[in-house]
């Protein structure tokens, strides 16, 4: 098994890594092949898989905006959990954090994804229950031209 940073080429593997993850939660555009590459073209040093046999088994991803990184759809086939994995691909984005000069992190979990909040409270990190989280989804300009009237 080795860990190797992410390329736009991973992308299909990768997604179909992410579709049969119980407690991932995609988005059409963020998600898209699109989205993934361009997402990866930005952050070009802290995506990373897993693989093993030529396979794709693991994969994360984490982006940083100069004062913050945040990880995104970790993930390890489950055959292959509790093997490390999923703690070799988070040691490998805490070395491209590192690099970068990042100290604070963050990241999402679903409530009712079990695996993915005992994994992380087995990492160290802890839960924010002081917070609320906001979103909003913005239109591309692309998808307002290409609106039917």
């Amino acid at each position: 098994m080795k860990i190797r940073l992410m390329c736009p080429e991973d992308y299909d593997e990768v997604y179909n890594l992410w579709t049969v993850t119980e407690g991932m939660c995609l988005r059409n555009y963020d998600d898209s092949k699109e989205g993934i590459t361009k997402f990866i073209l930005h952050n070009p040093t802290s995506n990373f898989v897993a693989e093993e046999n030529g396979q794709i088994i693991g994969a994360i991803l984490c982006g940083m905006d100069g004062r913050r990184a945040y990880i995104y759809h970790a993930t390890v086939k489950p055959e292959y959990r509790r093997k490390g994995i999923g703690k070799e691909l988070l040691n490998a984005v805490y070395g491209a954090i590192q690099q970068a000069g990042i100290r604070k992190n963050g990241l999402l979990v679903l409530k009712d994804n079990h695996v993915g909040n005992e994994f992380w409270r087995a990492c160290g990190w802890q839960e924010r229950t002081e917070l609320n989280y906001y979103s909003i989804n913005m239109k591309l300009q692309e998808e307002d031209e290409n609106t039917p009237k």
